[in-house]
C-alpha cells in the first residue's frame, strides 16, 4: 500500500502533461502510486499516459471509452486507489520539488488528520507566479489537528479538490463522490471539509495553478456555467441531510453561494451574450430559497448580494457606475494630494539648500530604505565611536526602524526630515545611490561604500549584457556617480571594476571591506548567541545556503531541493536558507532541519553562526571568507549565468572551495568531507590572500579616521593565511589575534 495516490484526469492536456507527470514522479518522496484516467481525450493525451506507465510502474493508465467529465473520471481514479492518502492534481498543473515530503511530514506531525489542506501559486504563461492571497489561513501556529468548527476561515480559501489530500479510507466511509458538471469540486469540498473530524493546514505552496492563455473551462463562454445552480443544491441537500452541521454552517453556505454566483455573472468570460437576464433569476430564486433571514453580510460584499437579491442587471450596472465614478472622484482626490504635497516637499529641500551646511551631521542608508546594516551600517556604527560629535541620522523605511541603534536618527524616506538632512548634512553615506533627485553641494562629501566584491558586471560593464541591464538609465547612473567623493575598496580586484564601470574623480579607499569587521571583532560568545537564536542544535553543523539573483529568469526558483539533500546528509547537519533581498520569499518552508533565515536582520550573524556556506555566485563568498570556513561553489548554470550576467574572472577556475556542478554532486562533496578537506583549504587561502587582503577588523575605523578626521591611514596589513579560527560543529569561536 503505497503512501500517496495521485489522481490524474486527463483530457486535452498533450502540451502539458509531461510536466504534470514529471513532477509527481520526480518527487523526493517516492511512496506513490500515479492513476491517470484517460477521460476519452481525443488528442495524444492518453498515449502520453501510457508511455509513462510503460517505463514507471508507478503509474496506471484508467482509458475511459467515453468522456464523462472531470468529476467522473475523478471518482474512476478513486475506485482505483490504494494508498493511505489520495491527492487529485490536474493535469495541466504540477507539483513543486518537495511537496509530497512536506505533506508527509505535516501529516505525521498533526496525527493523520482526515483532510490536510495546503497552498498553491498561480502561474502564467509570463513565467510571474502569485501565490494564494489568502494564504495567512493557513497558518500552523495553532493547535492541529482541529475541526472546521476551530477555524472556518479554511472556508474562504478557493473551493477545489486540489489543494488537499485525503484520508482515504474517511472518504470511503463518508461515501463521497463527485457529481457531473462545471462546478463539480463544490459539492465534493464543502460536505468534505464539514465532515472532517480532524483537519490540518501546511503554510506550504505544492500545487503551481497554471492559467492558460485559452482553454480554460472556466474561461470560456458557455450555458455550462448555469452547472453552479445544481451543485449548490446538492450542498444544501447535504446539510438538509445531516441536520447537526445546518445551524452552524448554512449561513455561511448560503453567503459564499451568493458570492459564486456573483463571481460568475460579473466575470467577462463566463456567461455567454443575452443569457445573464436568465442567470440573474436563477440567481435571485435560489437566494429566496435558502436565505437564512438575519445572517450577517460585510459591507464590502452588499453590493454583490444586492445585485443577487434583486436579480435585476440595470440596477446592478448603475450601482456599479455610482461606485466607479465615486472610486475615479477618490483617486484624482488622493493624487492631486500627493502632488500638493511632493511640491511642497521639493519647496521644502531648495530652502533647506540655501541654508548652511552641518559640518557635525551625517545621514546613512542601506539598500535604498532597509534597516542598518552591510557597509554603511559598520561605518555609522564608526562614526559614533571615532568621531562622536557627528550626530547620526538613518534612512529606513517604518518596518525597519527597529533595526536602527539607539544612537543614530530614525529618518523616513521623502518626508521633510529627510530632505532636511539630505541638504544640510556634510556626510552622504550610501551603498546604493540616493534619490535622483539629491543636489550635491560644495561642502557635501558622499561615501559610496558599495556592497560586496563584484564577481558579476556592474555599471557601465552591463552595456553589454541586456538582459541583465533592463531598465538601467546609465545617463542618470553617470550623474550620480559624478556626485561620489569617496568609493570604498576591498582589494585591488574591486579598485580595478569600479573605476572602470563607475568613472569619474572620486578618490578610491582601498581599506577593506567595513562590513567584515564583525567577523574579526566577534567573540565566541557572538557565535554561541547567533547559532542559539536560530535553534541549530548543539554539535549540528550548520550549512548556510545562500543563492544569488538570476537576470535570466524570470522566476526565482531553489535550484536545490534541500529537504533531499538533508535526508542524504543524515541528522546532524542543519540548513539556514536566505534568499536574495531582490526576492524576499523563501526558498522552502522551515521544516525541522530545514531554517528560513530570509528574514533575518543581520547576514553577518547569520555567517558566524554556519559552519559552511554553500552559494554559487553571491558577493557572500567574499565577506565568508574572513571565516576561513568552508565553502562550497553550486554552479550548476554557470554558461547560462555568465552569458546573460557577465562576470569578472571564471569562479570555477579560482573557487574559494569545492565546486558542485549538480545537486548530487554538492550530497558527495558533503557526504564524503570534500567540504573541509585540504583541498578546500588550500583553495581557501588563495582566495582569501587575494580578495580579503586588508580585512583585519579595523576597515571602518580607518576610513573615518582618514574621511572625517582628516588622518593618513598606517601601513594596511597583509592578510594572515591563519586567519579567525574556523569553528567546527557548535564550537564558538575566538577572537582574532
Amino acid at each position: 500500500m503505497p503512501r500517496f495516490s495521485v489522481i490524474v484526469p486527463v483530457y486535452k492536456v498533450q502540451a502539458y502533461l509531461h510536466a504534470c507527470l514529471e513532477s509527481v514522479l520526480e518527487q523526493s518522496c517516492s511512496d506513490l502510486e500515479v492513476i491517470a484516467v484517460d477521460d476519452c481525450s481525443p488528442d495524444a493525451s492518453g498515449a502520453i499516459a501510457d508511455e509513462f506507465a510503460a517505463r514507471d510502474e508507478r503509474v496506471r493508465t484508467v482509458h475511459l471509452r467515453e468522456n464523462v467529465g472531470l468529476g467522473r473520471a475523478r471518482n474512476t481514479g478513486l475506485e482505483h486507489a490504494t494508498g493511505d492518502y489520495v491527492l487529485f492534481l490536474d493535469s495541466d498543473d504540477t507539483l513543486t520539488p518537495g511537496a509530497l515530503q512536506a505533506i508527509t511530514d505535516r501529516i505525521e506531525a498533526t496525527g493523520g488528520p482526515d483532510v490536510l489542506v495546503y497552498d498553491y501559486a498561480r502561474t502564467y504563461w509570463t513565467g510571474e507566479a502569485v501565490r494564494n492571497q489568502y494564504a495567512d489561513r493557513l497558518a500552523q501556529d495553532g493547535p492541529a489537528p482541529f475541526a472546521l468548527v476551530d477555524r472556518p476561515e479554511i472556508l474562504q480559501l478557493l473551493m477545489v479538490a486540489w489543494n488537499k489530500a485525503y484520508r482515504r479510507a474517511f472518504v470511503e466511509e463518508q461515501g463521497f463522490v463527485f457529481p457531473p458538471g462545471y462546478y463539480e469540486d463544490t459539492p465534493w469540498t464543502y460536505p468534505v471539509l464539514m465532515s472532517a473530524r480532524t483537519i490540518a493546514t501546511l503554510d506550504r505552496v505544492c500545487v503551481h495553478y497554471r492559467q492558460r492563455r485559452r482553454g480554460n473551462i472556466l474561461g470560456t463562454p458557455s450555458r455550462e456555467h448555469f452547472d453552479v445552480f445544481d451543485q449548490y443544491d446538492r450542498v444544501f441537500a447535504f446539510l438538509d441531510a445531516h441536520t447537526e452541521l445546518a445551524d452552524a454552517w448554512r449561513p455561511l453556505l448560503f453567503r459564499r453561494m451568493v458570492e459564486h454566483f456573483a463571481t460568475v455573472f460579473t466575470h467577462p468570460d463566463r456567461l455567454p451574450r443575452g443569457s445573464r437576464p436568465d442567470f440573474l433569476r436563477r440567481a435571485r430564486a435560489h437566494y429566496r430559497r435558502y436565505r437564512v433571514p438575519g445572517a450577517p453580510v460585510a459591507a464590502r460584499d452588499r453590493l454583490r448580494h444586492g445585485l443577487v437579491r434583486l436579480g435585476s442587471h440595470r440596477t446592478y450596472r448603475s450601482l456599479a457606475a455610482a461606485m466607479r465614478c465615486v472610486r475615479r472622484v477618490r483617486g484624482l482626490a488622493g493624487r492631486l494630494r500627493s502632488a500638493a504635497r511632493a511640491a511642497a516637499l521639493q519647496a521644502h529641500y531648495r530652502v533647506q539648500l540655501l541654508l548652511p551646511v552641518r559640518a557635525d551631521r551625517a545621514v546613512f542608508s542601506s539598500y535604498g530604505g532597509r534597516g542598518h546594516g552591510c557597509n554603511p551600517g559598520a561605518l555609522e556604527a564608526a562614526f559614533r565611536t571615532y568621531a562622536p560629535h557627528v550626530a547620526t541620522a538613518w534612512i529606513a523605511e517604518p518596518e525597519h526602524h527597529h533595526t536602527l541603534p539607539s544612537g543614530t536618527r530614525a529618518l523616513r524616506p521623502g518626508t521633510a526630515a529627510y530632505w532636511t538632512a539630505l541638504a544640510r548634512s556634510r556626510y552622504l553615506v550610501n551603498n546604493v545611490d540616493f534619490d535622483h533627485r539629491l543636489v550635491k553641494r560644495a561642502g557635501q562629501v558622499v561615501i559610496q561604500t558599495q556592497h560586496g566584491t563584484p564577481l558579476k558586471k556592474m555599471g557601465l560593464d552591463l552595456q553589454d549584457h541586456p538582459a541583465a541591464a533592463h531598465g538601467q538609465d546609465f545617463g542618470r547612473l553617470l550623474r550620480s556617480v559624478d556626485t561620489w567623493d569617496y568609493v570604498l575598496s576591498a582589494n585591488r580586484h574591486s579598485t580595478l571594476v569600479w573605476e572602470r564601470a563607475y568613472p569619474s574623480a572620486y578618490t578610491t579607499l582601498e581599506y577593506g571591506c567595513p562590513r567584515n569587521d564583525a567577523f574579526h571583532r566577534a567573540t565566541s560568545r557572538d557565535v554561541a548567541r547567533a547559532r542559539e537564536s536560530l535553534g541549530i542544535p548543539d554539535g549540528a553543523t550548520a550549512i548556510l545556503y545562500a543563492p544569488t539573483h538570476r537576470d535570466y529568469r524570470r522566476t526565482q526558483a531553489c535550484a536545490l531541493d534541500l529537504q533531499r539533500v538533508l535526508r542524504r546528509l543524515g541528522t546532524e547537519f542543519v540548513v539556514l536558507t536566505r534568499a536574495h533581498p531582490l526576492h524576499p520569499a523563501p526558498l522552502a518552508q522551515s521544516a525541522g532541519r530545514l531554517i528560513d533565515v530570509s528574514g533575518h536582520v543581520s547576514v553577518e550573524s547569520l555567517c558566524l553562526a554556519a559552519d559552511a556556506l554553500v552559494t554559487d555566485y553571491s558577493s557572500l563568498m567574499f565577506d565568508y571568507a574572513n571565516l576561513d570556513r568552508p565553502i562550497v561553489i553550486h554552479a550548476d548554470d554557470w554558461e547560462a549565468y555568465e552569458a546573460s550576467r557577465g562576470t569578472y574572472f571564471d569562479l570555477r577556475a579560482s573557487p574559494p572551495g569545492a565546486v558542485a556542478r549538480s545537486e548530487d554532486e554538492l550530497i558527495d562533496i558533503f557526504a564524503t568531507g570534500h567540504w573541509r578537506g585540504s583541498r578546500s583549504a588550500q583553495l581557501r587561502a588563495a582566495f582569501r590572500k587575494r580578495f580579503c587582503p586588508y580585512d583585519d577588523g579595523r576597515a571602518a575605523e580607518r576610513v573615518v579616521r582618514h574621511v572625517v578626521l582628516g588622518e593618513e591611514p598606517r601601513p594596511l596589513p597583509a592578510v594572515s593565511l591563519a586567519g579567525p579560527r574556523r569553528v567546527p560543529a557548535g564550537e564558538p569561536v575566538g577572537p582574532r589575534s
